[in-house]
């Protein structure tokens, strides 16, 4: 999501800090800033914005010295500023900190550090580290960041440097990536290898719960409770542009990878600690809001409209309000009711979406509440709605969104569950059933994408063809209606997406022989009325390929071609683990086809037009 770069060894700091934060500019972010050891002791620079104003301010204000951290940040906590940039110090200026991640706990850990006479100066939760670290502080900076490390709960790399032991440099890792570089007379600490790959080949990749402490001359690798760790050094051979893809060949295999992660962190910090309840502690919509509620509009472009589709069976089934659906194209110009009781959720990947901002003021001017679900939290929609539910995707490069929808369906499911909570029509032990079974997901995800060999060669079947359908019923075809966009936007292949049930008023007469069909049958309740369907298809000539659940496999077998499986959970779940396999078929096809994978032709990543 954010990037970190740190170095220390006896070559010009400022210069190799701007280099390796130019280097993860790749990954998306708001603002900048680097600390560095100097003469004067440790002084900070930061800017909102991109690297060039960084740069500019330090052509006015070089920092000379032989240690420093740097940051590139994605906001989460704060909207993007100059105050809210990293790197975050203490009080006295003397501990500086870059982090990565969310610190869960952090309101509680403010509060306690306020009592004590604290007096922060940014709206993040960065900012409490450096004052923890500073209060633990005792002549040892290792001691220090691990007591600290102590109180902290959530996701979190780490880059910290004190004045008072300008020799060293202290990493943390614990659920975000960190990389050690391995120099000579110099050592080097990255959130990516690219950040790092122009000085050096031979890198440490830290673990959850494992530190480094670096100097010029050594580093020392321990967890996080003080036990010395051995390892070998890894030697990159990636070049400079596979490096930035994580050694995937592209942007858009790597996001589809990302996922699981994707799905913590949009996660991390919203469900209660005993996993019976869900929190939104910046929402303005309050509780009495919640249960007045008569009915919710969704409105989105694009990928964000077929998130909206399954959001509206999410909060239906889960919170029992009537949900309607809107291309926000069309919203503006259908004159839409609002009602009082009307909540209006607005969902744009960029947060810059025209169409979708439209709507928003749309929906404002006519007495809405508006919650826009979004990936950039100091964008356009996020700035002007009343509420705003930020999806911790990271930055997505490729064109075709994978990770930005998935973390929607999070949010999704996460505002379902609390509405369903305060409404009271799902008791404490239903959604703590539900919140055990979204637990699973990362790891299930990770089953999905080993099947990645499989889906590879079926793609490539289906590249041969002009024309696909897919079929769903219920959730599935909220789903296949986002799977049969992604195929077209990135393989140029013509396919279309059908409720099941509505083939036989018309859409039969377009199935001829060898024509693939791609039917998702995960929802048990309409099992049967799904297999009547793929029966009416197969019965025409069509070849289809079914997914569904492994156990469901063999059955499956004898009606359809082709069966492609993911892991059992509930079935409102589903599309979080089922759009996965139609990303990979997207992109294997798109593949096949020799394509741009990650810039389709005639499409932008942020649609800034109506």
């Amino acid at each position: 999501m954010c990037g970190i770069v740190g170095y220390i060894g006896n070559k010009d700091t400022q210069a190799i800090l701007v280099d390796g934060l130019r280097k993860l500019e790749y990954r998306g972010y708001d603002s900048a800033g680097i600390s560095v050891f100097t003469s004067k002791g440790l002084q900070v620079v930061k800017a909102l914005g991109r690297m060039t104003n960084l740069e500019a301010k330090l052509e006015d204000h070089p920092l000379v010295g032989n240690a420093g951290i740097g940051h590139t940040r994605w906001a989460t906590h704060g909207k993007p500023s100059d105050l809210n940039s990293h790197p975050h110090t203490d009080g006295t200026s003397k501990f500086s900190v870059v982090h990565n991640g969310i610190i869960e706990n952090y309101l509680e850990l403010k509060d306690e550090l306020i009592s004590s006479g604290v007096v922060f100066v940014s709206e993040t939760d960065t900012e409490v580290i450096a004052h923890l670290v500073a209060r633990e502080y005792d002549g040892d900076i290792v001691k220090a960041v691990q007591k600290a490390v102590t109180f902290m709960r959530g996701a979190f790399a780490l880059g910290v440097l004190t004045e008072y032991e300008p020799n060293k440099l202290v990493a943390v890792r614990q659920a975000s990536p960190l990389v050690i570089g391995v120099g000579k007379g110099e050592n080097f600490i990255g959130s990516d290898i690219p950040a790092i790959l122009k000085y050096t080949r031979d890198v440490y990749i830290l673990e959850d719960g494992e530190m480094a402490v670096l100097t010029e001359d050594a580093v020392e690798l321990m967890t996080i409770e003080g036990n010395f760790i051995s390892r070998e050094i890894f030697h990159v051979d990636w070049d400079a542009v596979t490096a930035e893809k994580g050694g995937f060949d592209h942007f858009m295999l790597k996001e589809i990878y990302e996922q699981p992660k994707a799905y913590r962190d949009t996660m991390l910090g919203r469900i209660n600690e005993d996993g019976k309840g869900v929190h939104f502690t910046d929402l303005k919509l309050t509780k009495e809001q919640i249960k007045n509620i008569r009915n919710i509009q969704i409105v989105a472009c694009g990928t964000a409209y077929h998130a909206g589709l399954v959001g509206r069976n999410i909060i239906e089934n889960l919170a029992k309000i009537p949900v309607e659906t809107d291309v926000a194209s069309e919203y503006r110009y259908r004159s839409p009711i609002i009602a009082k009781d009307t909540l209006v959720i607005v969902v744009s990947q960029s947060g810059e979406t025209a169409d979708t901002l439209a709507a928003l003021r749309e929906a404002q001017a006519n007495g809405a509440h508006v919650i826009a679900v979004t990936n950039v939290v100091g964008s356009s929609i996020a700035r002007d709605a009343n509420d705003v539910i930020a999806t911790l995707a990271g930055p997505e490069i490729a064109v075709a969104s994978t990770k930005a929808y998935t973390s929607q369906l999070i949010a999704f499911y996460l505002l379902g569950l609390y509405m369903a909570e305060i409404r009271g029509t799902k008791t404490t032990e239903e959604i703590a059933h539900i919140l055990a079974a979204m637990d699973s997901l990362p790891e299930q995800v990770e089953q999905v994408l080993t099947q990645a060999p499989i889906i590879k060669e079926y793609a490539e079947h289906i590249a041969q063809h002009k024309h696909l359908f897919f079929i769903g019923r219920g959730v599935d075809y909220a789903v296949v209606q986002e799977g049969s966009l992604k195929l077209k936007e990135i393989s140029y292949i013509h396919s279309e997406a059908y409720a099941a049930g509505e083939l036989k008023h018309g859409t039969l007469a377009l199935i001829e022989e060898g024509i693939p069909v791609i039917a998702l049958a995960t929802q048990e309740d309409v099992l049967e009325k799904t297999l009547s369907n793929i029966k009416e298809v197969k019965a025409r000539g069509a070849e289809v390929m079914v997914v569904s659940y492994e156990e469901r496999r063999e059955e499956l077998m004898k009606s359809v071609d082709k069966v492609l499986s993911i892991p059992r959970t509930l079935p409102l779940l589903t599309p979080a683990l089922s759009v996965v396999v139609l990303q990979l078929l997207a992109y294997y096809a798109s593949l096949a086809l020799e394509h741009d994978v990650d810039k389709p032709r005639n499409l932008a990543k942020s649609v800034t037009v109506e």
